[in-house]
């Protein structure tokens, strides 16, 4: 009998073995490269040859923050790739998760956003993943985004910029590659939105863009910087009323200002909603400035652009917002598991401090729990995530504690926050940028900064709804002379 079992069990692990061993020799889908050889070189020798010899030139002024997005030029290498290396060079020796690549198609029109659905990209230097996980989540969370493989196929936009990733990153990396479809739409905000909650901690975004097409070089380089001030002001409404001002203006030979203009918009909506303060023009020339090969009378704009995270004074580095991150996943796991929370051996002294925190809890965009603690005690940093990642997911009153079967389908956010400060004014706050607590007569309630960017509220509906929904008060309490009213600020990060 201990044979036949013995037998049987053999016979399960092989089968296991096939299964898996067929699993991982299913055929990928391969994007091949379509304009090797046309925009930038076709053997991999002369690719890093040329690559490296523009971010050599390129002399990028420090930029300060967390760089989290750039804008690239994306015609031949020959014209832009000098410009380009200028935002490439930021990126030099980072190791990243995912590169979010976005443009507006030039071989189609089409409604809503398009994901390539292919497994990987291949380009003369090798292969790249598609990262199918996020790509899945920003479909999940819009009907406008889709897999559509067919307008990425021959479009050079988004594959001159793999290259330059291939050569200036560390490690392996992956890429979502999305295009807009020219439609003029609200699709660039449906975007934004999806990727505002979806993207990683180590997930950057790179829009592809050129600038004017198609007008002499002194007109060129008046309205390209015109744009570029902009782009760096933040605001997409202001980029739309330029546009369309230098469209009317009838300058000779100007067909378009911003190629790419979707992707960003896309980009300045999503630096909005995510608080990225920091917008860097890094360099701008246009095809005339092309020695030997430029023509004065007939130029295209290229311009580099980069978008950053500012740390402020104390904040958290990437690496202790990663390891906070990763106590609170392990926290609720175990808890929800064993019922017990983990132990951790901190030795980070900046995570020993003390300071109050909330940690967030969604599903399927969703959510699922969320419990802080705003005022520090004598806990340190890590141990208040711990308690309050075990709080969330066991403690809201709002939901059933969380099940086993949910934790696959969970995602995490933390808010580390800074000491609460009174003001005598509700008109001093400042939407979006800082948490508000309101008390009154025993009653308390708090939102945190990320509440005003989420719901769009204005800031009279943010403190209305904080003193009637979380305060259980008159919506107007907050223009009361006895509410006192404190803020605080929060670095948030999932």
């Amino acid at each position: 009998m201990r044979k036949l079992v013995f037998v049987f069990i053999i016979i399960l692990f092989l089968t296991a073995c096939s299964v898996e061993q067929a699993s991982n020799d299913m055929p990928k889908e391969i994007r091949p490269p379509a304009v090797a050889g046309q925009f930038y070189p076709a053997a991999a020798e002369e690719i890093t040859e040329q690559i490296n010899g523009y971010l050599k030139q390129a002399s990028t002024p420090p930029v300060a923050g967390e760089i989290k997005a750039i804008i690239v030029p994306h015609a031949g290498y020959d014209f832009s790739g000098q410009v380009a290396a200028y935002a490439f060079k930021l990126l030099e020796g980072v190791k990243i998760n995912t590169a979010v690549l976005i443009g507006n198609s030039h071989t189609a029109y089409f409604d809503g956003a398009a994901i390539d659905s292919s497994d990987v990209w291949q380009t003369p230097l090798g292969q790249v993943a598609v990262d199918k996980e996020l790509a899945d989540k920003l479909i999940k969370a819009d009907s406008a985004i889709k897999y559509d493989a067919s307008v990425h196929g021959q479009d050079h936009v988004l594959e001159v910029e793999i290259p330059f990733l291939q050569v200036v990153l560390a490690g392996n990396f992956k890429i979502v590659p999305i295009m807009l479809g020219n439609k003029a739409d609200d699709s660039y905000k449906k975007l934004a939105k999806a990727l505002k909650d979806n993207l990683g901690e180590n997930d950057v975004v790179v829009v592809s863009s050129d600038m004017s097409h198609y007008p002499k070089h002194e007109d060129a380089n008046k309205i390209d910087r015109g744009a570029l001030e902009k782009i760096k002001s933040g605001k997409v409404d202001e980029l739309e009323k330029y546009v369309e001002s230098v469209e009317n203006s009838g300058v000779a030979n100007e067909q378009t200002v911003l190629c790419g203009i979707d992707a960003v918009k896309t980009l300045l909506e999503l630096a909005r909603l995510s608080g990225w303060d920091k917008i860097e023009v890094l360099k701008y020339l246009n095809s005339g400035d092309v020695s030997g090969i430029g023509d004065k009378n007939r130029v295209v704009g290229y311009g580099a652009v980069a978008f950053a995270q500012i740390q402020t004074a104390g904040g958290l580095n990437r690496e202790q917002r990663e390891l906070l991150l990763t106590m609170a996943k392990e926290t609720v796991e175990s808890f929800v598991t064993t019922g017990q929370a983990p132990e951790f051996d901190v030795t980070d002294e900046r995570l020993k401090q003390k300071q109050g925190a909330f940690v967030t809890l969604t599903k399927n965009g969703q959510l699922r729990g969320c419990i802080g603690q705003i005022v520090p005690t004598d806990e340190p940093l890590w141990q208040v995530v711990r308690e309050m990642a075990v709080a969330a997911c066991s403690e809201d009153g709002r939901f059933n504690p969380v099940e086993k079967s949910e934790l696959d389908e969970l995602e995490y956010e933390v808010s580390v926050l800074s000491a609460p400060e009174a003001i005598d004014d509700w008109k001093k706050i400042e939407l979006g940028k800082q948490g508000v607590i309101i008390r009154k007569g025993g009653r308390s309630g708090v939102f945190l900064p990320q509440v005003a960017t989420e719901t769009g509220w204005t800031l009279e509906e943010f403190l209305g709804q904080l003193c009637s929904q979380k305060a259980g008060l008159s919506p107007s309490c907050y223009k009361d002379k006895d509410t006192e009213i404190q803020i605080f600020s929060a670095q948030v990060f999932k």
